[in-house]
């Protein structure tokens, strides 16, 4: 190298210790005061603790209030047990499902450009806008017994309102968008570059898929699962709408909370609210421990381009 190219390693780390002074000031500049930042997270603590914290202890005090014998009693029942099998299946279901739209409806969007796409983007994002009371009215008005389909249903003896299928329908319309929209942002962040130079090395789409995109998209897959499976478990408005309300056949655990409550039966009303608690938790559990493992790789997903 020429001597006038040469750097000086004096003026190199003199240039560096400026700006780290300089990064120092300006984060100086933005500090606020103690006394400022103490305030908003004690505000913060304490909006937590009263719409989080105490109506989760409320609800585990009410389950295990009379002890619990009186706990596992009301979770034995066979109402019980059946709204939580239906729960599970419904989800065991959907989350799948969703997983599979996901990906696809995420691979499109982030690869491919094509006329209709912001409809597309627009669409994915209607179930967060809309009730889930309308969602589950718009599936009575399309399988009711008035609905455009009641005839061809009735034609074929197939029910979907009022049983399992129009719950797997409306939990499907609910919980549609949380996978997709975790893929979308972290696929286009990402670009098509390492799919392009496999597919130059000879491998077909599916090896593509199977060696070089899942695996770049694996921790956002698997969050958006986590969030899916978590409303699944938990929607009440639109499986409302469809399910009847029939006990043991079409109640979920939501649903058969509800009506626990409405009879006045609040012990056993808190221990099956206590029980969809805990699985909210088990996701929860999950969530952090993906975050606290992968937590580049999820902040990254979260970077909407």
């Amino acid at each position: 190298m020429p001597a006038g190219h040469q750097r000086d390693p004096v003026a190199v780390r003199a240039r560096a210790a400026r700006a780290e002074d300089a990064v120092s000031a300006a984060r100086d500049g933005l500090d606020e005061p103690a006394w400022l930042r103490r305030s908003l997270i004690a505000l913060a603590v304490l909006v937590m603790a009263g719409l989080v914290v105490l109506p989760l202890a409320m609800v585990l005090a009410g389950a295990f209030g009379e002890g619990f014998g009186r706990w596992w009693d009301a979770l034995a029942e066979p109402d019980a047990l059946a709204a939580l099998r239906l729960t599970l299946f419904t989800a065991a279901i959907v989350i799948p499902l969703n997983a599979a739209f996901g990906v696809l409806t995420a691979w499109a969007i982030a690869r491919f450009e094509f006329r209709g796409k912001r409809a597309l983007l627009a669409l994915i994002d209607l179930p967060f806008a809309v009730s889930p009371v309308v969602a589950g009215l718009c599936l009575v008005l399309l399988f009711g017994s008035q609905g455009w389909f009641a005839s061809w249903l009735a034609e074929h003896d197939l029910k979907v309102l009022f049983a399992r299928p129009g719950i797997v329908l409306a939990t499907l319309f609910i919980t549609f968008p949380f996978v997709a929209r975790e893929l979308i942002p972290l696929m286009q962040q990402q670009g098509p570059d390492e799919e392009l130079a496999a597919r130059s090395l000879g491998a077909d789409a599916w090896t593509m898929f199977r060696r070089v995109t899942l695996p770049n998209i694996q921790w956002g897959l698997l969050y958006g699962v986590l969030l899916c499976g978590a409303r699944a478990m938990g929607e009440f408005g639109a499986v409302s709408v469809v399910s009847g309300h029939i006990r043991g056949l079409t109640n979920t655990l939501p649903l058969h909370i509800e009506i626990l409550y409405n009879e006045f039966d609040s012990t056993a009303a808190f221990a099956a609210a206590s029980l969809l608690a805990g699985l909210a938790l088990v996701t929860l559990v999950m969530k952090f421990w993906l975050e606290s493992r992968h937590g580049d790789a999820i902040a990254t997903i979260h970077r909407r381009p």
